[in-house]
């Protein structure tokens, strides 16, 4: 059996392969994972996403499966707990923007009714995509007009951790964009899921 085809990111790693496989670039309108994720962007900031892939599920623990809402109650003995805990990255800024991006998240949920309604009112024209998605328009790709847009909206609102860059890598990995060149064999399956997929609408009178 010939060996999958896939995008040349994930290399040789099988943790990085099975993310690859089985999570990045599949649509997700759960407001937990869309929060974790949010937040493990800002935590790899200056790391790989690698070694944050290889704590996530410390992260799920210490930050309660990242339940905004409880996340929102915690105080600065939270933050002491976090320090000390060497199962994720302790860095002080990050853990504390965690815990106000929980807050900020609580308003955004009640602005646009969800968390996913707020994010896929993001999702670029399929007109404004590459025609034809290889390694080489990949690699040309840090950010766009939607990440720097979505990045903009969440700065107003107070959310930190969180540039037009990391923006895009969230669009990437939450299926708000197709980012699997051609010729990768888990291309058609996100498109598939994409296709299926009912995109959630913000509540009337939400402006972003």
């Amino acid at each position: 059996m010939a060996d999958p085809k896939r995008c040349s990111w994930c290399g040789e790693h099988p943790d990085y392969q099975d993310y690859h496989d089985t999570e990045w670039g599949f649509p997700v309108d759960d407001d937990r994972r869309l929060f974790e994720k949010l937040c493990l962007e800002g935590f790899q900031s200056g790391l790989s996403w690698l070694t944050i892939l290889r704590k996530r599920e410390n992260f799920r623990e210490a930050f309660a499966d990242f339940d905004f809402d409880r996340i929102a109650r915690w105080n600065e003995r939270s933050v002491a707990r976090l320090l000390r805990d060497a199962g994720i990255v302790r860095h002080r800024g990050k853990i504390e923007a965690t815990l106000d991006n929980a807050k900020r998240a609580r308003d955004l949920q009640d602005e646009f009714g969800s968390l996913a309604a707020f994010f896929w009112s993001f999702e670029p024209p399929e007109a404004t995509r590459p025609a034809h998605f290889d390694e080489k328009a990949l690699g040309t790709i840090a950010q766009t007009e939607a990440s720097r847009a979505m990045a903009r909206a969440l700065k107003r609102r107070g959310f930190k951790f969180f540039g037009p860059t990391t923006a895009y890598a969230f669009m990437q990995s939450m299926g708000i964009v197709n980012d699997h060149i051609q010729g990768c064999d888990t291309r058609e399956v996100v498109e598939r899921a994409r296709t299926a997929f009912s995109r959630p609408r913000p509540k009337r009178g939400a402006l972003i």
